[in-house]
């Protein structure tokens, strides 16, 4: 579904961060990009999702498709029009917004505004702790609320693809097991495509079906995620047995 053939991105038109990168996310499957920090997985996300050139980066050799259209000639907002929405590191909430609120803003593509609370509703059967605090400026949620806030404000634009960077990131181990949990359902569930980067390989590669391995801009191994598990660099450098 997504395809990246021998990328290669630069940032100030001088600094080469990847080099030769190429990937496939199959349809309705969770696939997790694993490597150590700087390793250029956030910019892997930003080069199929538009938004290097916000940060004067920009694909210089190859090219990133999505169902056989090519997505890095794009601007962000087509590239949404698409179906591939990306959640940043971070959980970046619209802190003064209500949870409804920011949900409602990550409908903002939906033309009709029924959509847009069918929308709603199917994030609140994902995420019941939403429709709790739906009233609650986001700036007052939990770490792990606003984790679940910033995954459901990006399903509301009714994603094929869902680019996910670091979602464990400071949560607590039962919180990103639930987190993780609820994304394996979305994708066997609506058939959503997930690549996921994630610095907890043990646990990414037990939600993915197939991993990538990063090193300074190259992917330098890749397999089953079963099989990467089992690989003794895997397990040497990534899951510290």
């Amino acid at each position: 579904m997504i395809t990246l053939n021998n990328v290669e991105v630069i940032y100030d038109s001088v600094i080469l961060v990847l080099k030769g990168v190429s990937l496939t996310v199959k349809e309705a499957s969770v696939t997790t990009l694993l490597g150590a920090n700087g390793a250029g997985k956030t910019t892997t996300l930003k080069a199929v999702s538009g938004l290097l050139r916000a940060e004067r980066g920009e694909v210089t050799k190859g090219s990133v498709e999505f169902d056989g259209e090519r997505l890095d000639r794009l601007a962000p907002h087509e590239v949404v029009k698409r179906g591939v929405v990306q959640v940043f590191e971070g959980r970046r909430v619209f802190e003064h917004l209500t949870t409804e609120e920011n949900l409602g803003a990550g409908g903002h593509i939906q033309r009709e505004g029924a959509r847009v609370k069918e929308g709603i509703e199917r994030v609140y059967q994902y995420f019941p702790m939403l429709k709790e605090r739906r009233a609650v400026q986001s700036g007052y949620l939990s770490g792990g609320e606003q984790q679940m806030l910033v995954i459901g404000r990006a399903l509301m634009s009714n994603p094929k693809v869902i680019l996910l960077d670091e979602p464990s990131l400071g949560l607590a181990p039962l919180l990103v097991e639930e987190i993780f949990g609820i994304v394996r359902r979305l994708s066997h569930e609506q058939k959503l495509t997930v690549l996921l980067v994630e610095q907890n390989a043990n646990l990414a590669l037990e939600v993915a079906e197939h991993g990538y391995v990063m090193e300074n801009g190259r992917i330098v191994l890749d397999g089953p995620a079963a099989a990467l598990r089992n690989n003794a660099d895997i397990k040497e450098f990534y899951l510290g047995l």
